[in-house]
């Protein structure tokens, strides 16, 4: 059986993949091609290390390894027998103390991502159920959490921006590829070992009914179909469907979340041929960056959680069908549960429960193989750490890997380290279980090459962004800056997420004494590879004026953007504003038909508008009613110190 991928977490062995089916151009062709391919035969089995605690400080190690092998025959009676299923793991109770130990308890900081903050919370608060006692002291776990890619920056550099109290003693990523991240960068403060406390399956996720009439829901495509799919703008009219338009696909982005770097890694290992294959020098081969670049074409923009994606759909159920706004995202199975239960998050961070939708999300796992996020506990080092901290931090990690603690990631909506799901989770999710096709994530030098190569590959933008400059903007937020100011320095600061290729301009909006707005457009979109500089110099001569004409500036400048729209382009529009609409001076166009207008064309030549609430006093409602109708995303820096990196959260959906 062969072992795990090389790196800091062990994690499940590669599956074997069948071959690729040779590409076809019509999908009913592929389908039929499917119906008649004779299913492989697979056998999952699994081992695991033992759980170990070494010293006063401890230390956990555990590995998962799978291995599938399909064996395909001519006849299906000629097939070999299929091995024994190796024995499930026996997770062992778990040991709280008898009474806790001294106070002031010892406080454990667990960092989480977004993806799976829920689960590390719920397993904090199991632990924290209990009475400990590490070394004579009691201890307490605190979860935060932040983006996968921030985070893996953040651990790199050391946590230069964050006091030693609040510094984090474990690290528990979505997946073991943010661990070859921060090392890649140089980070010092990981231990060598770590352990998986659970997987999700990372999935291409649908609407039922289009699932159905594409027939993925009984027989999954492979990943060069899918790709193939979603770049055929008339799929959905010849299987009878032209009111759902062309195929939108939704990711994340690998810059920041596991869904998204696992779409990049399918992308170029189907393009170089074959998952378990790929290789740095096939992410650097300009051959295969031209395939991935066309696969991306189909990509409708990037955001940084799944939560954005999958609000976005419920909104478009609310008002039509999720249709109109999503064919398929790539997400992990416990989004997609989290979505068929009902939870929805406007802002990727705070959860509410809503009524189940009506159009549920079904996951449809790729015939040739599909990733999954192994959630390692990595234990972290530093001077902020003290002995007794480290051997809680250990403590906390035993407890995940006890009955109880796998208990919790499974009523969390994870596979637990058997693989096996909570029956209402499966239910509810409507995953599969049983199936044996996941992938091991590629080595670590292959990770940090697509993500090198993704700002070359993606799909390009035509962005303008359009920043308020009335009076108020006058306002100061600190001795040094106004808002103004610190907005200059914002937007030039998301600039740099942009490269050559990318066509962005500046608009700015004020209502000079005659009802005139101005100064209207100051740097046309074109190649920001030719253009940074007269950008630059012309953000830094903006000045505050005047009144807010929001309606008509929105209106004028997404008219102008659905003007120059192209299919091959995120067409968008980058709103910041830090008030209510008031343009006493001029007759301008009213709240709802700005709206209608942006309504109509979304569905023609969609420029999405992304709003950003800057300041106490910006008009929140009307922004997200304005992103809302293009079916971009609302941005909160209300709090005018958090601008820059609201903005720079804002900019990876480019």
């Amino acid at each position: 059986m062969p072992g795990p991928r090389r790196g800091a977490v062990a994690q499940p062995a590669s599956a074997a993949s069948a071959p690729a089916p040779t590409a076809r151009s019509a999908i009913e062709e592929r389908r039929e091609r499917r119906r008649r391919r004779r299913r492989l035969a697979v056998i999952w089995t699994s081992a695991a290390a033992i759980v170990v605690l070494l010293g006063a400080i401890g230390s956990v190690a555990y590995a998962i390894m799978s291995n599938v092998t399909p064996e395909d025959s001519a006849a299906e009676e000629q097939q070999p027998p299929a091995e024994p299923e190796a024995e499930l793991l026996q997770f062992p109770d778990d040991e709280p103390a008898a009474t806790p130990g001294a106070e002031p308890c010892t406080t454990v900081r667990v960092l989480s991502s977004f993806e799976n903050a829920e689960m590390v919370e719920n397993l904090a608060t199991a632990y924290n159920s209990q009475p400990r006692n590490v070394a004579g002291s009691c201890v307490t776990v605190t979860p935060s959490k932040d983006k996968s890619g921030l985070a893996a920056a953040t651990v790199a550099a050391g946590f230069p921006a964050v006091a030693d109290d609040q510094r984090p003693a474990v690290w528990l990523p979505d997946s073991s590829t943010w661990v070859d991240v921060a090392q890649s960068s140089g980070a010092t403060a990981l231990r060598a070992e770590g352990t998986s406390v659970g997987t999700s399956d990372i999935v291409l996720a649908m609407p039922e009914q289009l699932a159905q009439a594409v027939g993925w829901d009984a027989e999954a495509p492979t990943w060069t179909e899918v790709f193939e799919a979603a770049g055929d703008s008339e799929l959905w009219s010849g299987l009878g469907h032209p009111e759902w338009g062309a195929f939108k696909l939704g990711k994340t982005s690998p810059l920041m979340a596991t869904s998204g770097e696992a779409a990049m890694f399918a992308s170029f290992g189907t393009a170089a041929g074959g998952l378990e294959t790929l290789t740095a020098r096939d992410v650097a081969d300009p051959a295969v960056q031209t395939v991935v670049h066309e696969n991306e074409l189909a990509t409708s923009h990037y955001m940084a959680t799944p939560e954005h994606f999958l609000w976005h759909a419920r909104q478009a159920e609310a008002s039509g069908s999720a249709a109109d706004f999503l064919s398929a995202v790539i997400v992990d199975e416990k989004s997609v549960w989290d979505y068929n239960r009902g939870i929805v998050s406007r802002d990727g961070v705070s959860r509410t429960q809503e009524a189940p939708p009506a159009e549920q999300l079904v996951p449809i796992y790729p015939s040739d193989g599909y990733y999954a996020a192994d959630n390692p506990a990595m234990r972290l080092t530093g001077e902020w750490i003290d002995p007794v901290e480290s051997e809680a931090a250990a403590d906390f990690i035993r407890f995940a890997l006890t009955a109880q603690g796998q208990e919790v990631v499974r009523l969390s909506g994870y596979r637990d380290l058997n693989r096996v799901l909570d029956p209402g989770v499966e239910q509810v999710g409507q995953l599969r279980v049983g199936q044996a096709g996941v992938v091991a994530f590629p080595e670590p030098d292959v990770v940090t090459a697509v993500q090198a190569a993704f700002p070359e590959v993606r799909k390009r933008a035509n962005v303008l962004f359009l920043l308020d400059v009335s009076g108020s903007m006058d306002e100061l937020i600190s001795p040094a800056d106004s808002k103004l100011t610190q907005a200059k320095k914002a937007i030039e600061a998301a600039l740099g997420h942009f490269t050559t290729g990318d066509d962005i301009g500046l608009a700015a909006f004020a209502q000079a004494p005659d009802g005139a707005m101005v100064p209207g457009l100051v740097a046309p979109v074109g190649d920001i590879g030719a253009s940074r500089d007269a950008f630059l110099h012309s953000l830094g001569g903006l000045a505050s004026m005047g009144d807010t004409p929001l309606y008509q500036a929105v209106d004028t400048f997404a008219g102008q953007q659905a003007a120059s729209w192209s299919p091959d382009r995120i067409n968008a529009v980058v709103l910041l504003s830090d008030g209510e609409n008031d343009a006493p001076n001029a007759a301008t166009i009213g709240q709802e038909q700005m709206l209608e207008n942006l309504r109509n064309l979304h569905h023609s030549t969609p420029v999405l508008v992304f709003t950003l609430a800057y300041g106490a006093d910006a008009d929140v409602a009307t922004l997200q009613s304005i992103s809302s109708a293009t079916g971009a995303h609302y941005y909160d820096a209300t709090d005018p110190s958090k601008l820059e990196a609201v903005l720079g959260d804002l900019v990876t959906s480019f």
